[in-house]
């Protein structure tokens, strides 16, 4: 099945990290690239597996399940990983900035 670079990145994650929430938005409309282009990628994941571990290393447990994406085109991921218990406390989805050449 040849799935869209949105659906696969949500697969691997729910597969790798069974979250309780997880968003991932295409964000390649907000920079220079092609009318259709699957580049940037910004991820909003809470789950349990992220508990205890440090920000940098949740980052390379998402960098590492995303690895195939990343050598194949994705240029761009913002990740944004919690815990159950810190989303709890503050469930806030940051803005991403705007590209600098808009």
């Amino acid at each position: 099945m040849n799935l869209n670079r949105k659906k696969r990145i949500e697969s691997i994650l729910n597969a790798q990290f069974k979250p309780e929430f997880c968003t991932v938005t295409n964000e390649s409309f907000m920079h220079r690239v092609p009318e259709d282009a699957e580049t940037h990628f910004k991820v909003v994941l809470v789950a349990a597996h992220f508990e205890n571990l440090t920000r940098v290393s949740r980052h390379r447990l998402v960098n590492q399940a995303l690895a195939f994406e990343l050598e194949s085109g994705l240029h761009a991921l913002s990740l944004s990983l919690h815990s159950p218990s810190e989303w709890q406390k503050t469930p806030d989805i940051i803005p991403s900035p705007k590209c600098v050449h808009q």
